[in-house]
């Protein structure tokens, strides 16, 4: 089984690994200057961890608290005979706040030459995970990482730098349990354009929350960019394209499936807990609460006007969603806090649920 994960919004943010800096007079990508490029190749194949050890044997207590914090309730993850979700391979071989012990020197070697060059920030793009056998509570973890290769410079939507992949192979017991493949951008953040300088008695202060974000702006400036600037467009696919129909009917609709009647969100072509293609909807009521949430400072777009607040809302109907809170500050929402479904127009083509906060109708 293999499991593709994009992160961070590589297309929209990163450029994604195939993003380049422009042609050669051979058509490739825009090597570094100064043979950097060259030094970057000769990491490729080289260890950048050995033998490693995961810090503990799986457990049902980290299952359990992953299960918990992912919202996944089936069955083969409880009991005697439980496994492990097997998309927590990465969890088990993680350094934690104390940091990794089995790193070689080539991949401190690595970083340094591309913090050298100027390449001092990082975004994780993607990761790839295949699974062979599972992990079961008592499994001691082993692993061995690859730097896979360093791509020549490309330039994203970020700034310019160098997409580096490592693949890790996990075993449990000395057998190969699964492969981790992990790329990350390490890049140069690009400089970010300077408008005109404000007309003398012009300055204007935005709201406080604005203020927080950013300070003072010229003449309403911000505002006129916010204006124009149109939210990003939600992708519709034929997986949830009745999601999206209930939306415009002002209806938030949840997957029920057709055979053990468990509700789900996000739309999904199958049931998580039995399996089954078929599924109707239910309508949700709109009525909520405040299960997680974060608050946006950066990065900043300019459709967005952060600080703001993203919650993870728990629907009375027993699954949860990801909206923004509106109706009170950021900086007053909290975990249990009632909120009410609304519908909220961002532009001339997009409508979408939002959740009020105060729970009333």
């Amino acid at each position: 089984m293999t499991l593709t994960r994009s992160q961070d919004e590589p297309d929209a943010s990163a450029g994604g690994p195939d993003a380049s800096g422009g042609p050669d007079p051979a058509g490739g990508p825009v090597p570094s200057s100064g043979g950097l490029y060259e030094r970057l190749t000769e990491f490729a194949g080289r260890s950048a961890a050995t033998a490693g050890t995961g810090k503990d044997p799986v457990n049902l207590p980290m299952i359990r608290h992953w299960c918990e914090a992912m919202g996944d309730d089936h069955p083969a993850y409880r009991g005697p005979d439980a496994v492990a979700p097997p998309t927590m391979l990465q969890a088990w071989t993680m350094g934690g706040l104390s940091g990794h012990t089995d790193r070689s020197s080539a991949h401190e070697e690595l970083f340094a030459l591309l913090d050298g060059a100027g390449y001092t920030s990082v975004v994780a793009t993607d990761c790839e995970q295949e699974y062979l056998r599972p992990l079961r509570p008592g499994d001691e973890i082993s692993f061995d990482t690859v730097i896979e290769s360093v791509s020549a410079l490309k330039t994203t939507k970020l700034g310019s730098g160098h997409f580096v992949t490592t693949r890790t192979d996990v075993r449990a017991g000395g057998q190969l349990a699964g492969t981790h493949r992990f790329r990350i951008l390490k890049y140069a953040p690009a400089a970010r354009p300077r408008g005109p300088e404000p007309t003398p008695g012009t300055e204007t202060e935005q709201p406080a929350g604005a203020r927080a974000a950013g300070g003072r702006v010229a003449g309403g400036r911000a505002a006129e960019q916010r204006a124009k600037a149109r939210r990003p467009r939600p992708v519709v696919n034929r997986d949830n394209a009745g999601f999206w129909e209930g939306v415009a009917a002002h209806r938030l609709l949840v997957q029920r499936c057709g055979d053990c009647a468990a509700l789900r969100f996000p739309w999904l072509p199958g049931c998580a807990d039995c399996g089954s293609p078929e599924w109707d909807t239910v309508e949700a009521s709109g009525a909520g609460t405040v299960y997680s949430y974060v608050v946006m400072h950066h990065p900043s777009f300019p459709a967005f006007d952060p600080p703001y607040a993203v919650a993870l809302v728990e629907l009375a109907e027993g699954v949860r969603m990801i909206s923004n809170v509106v109706g009170v500050p950021y900086d007053k929402v909290r975990i249990g806090m009632p909120v009410r479904l609304e519908f909220l127009r961002v532009d001339e083509e997009l409508e979408l649920p939002v959740f009020r906060a105060g729970g009333e109708d």
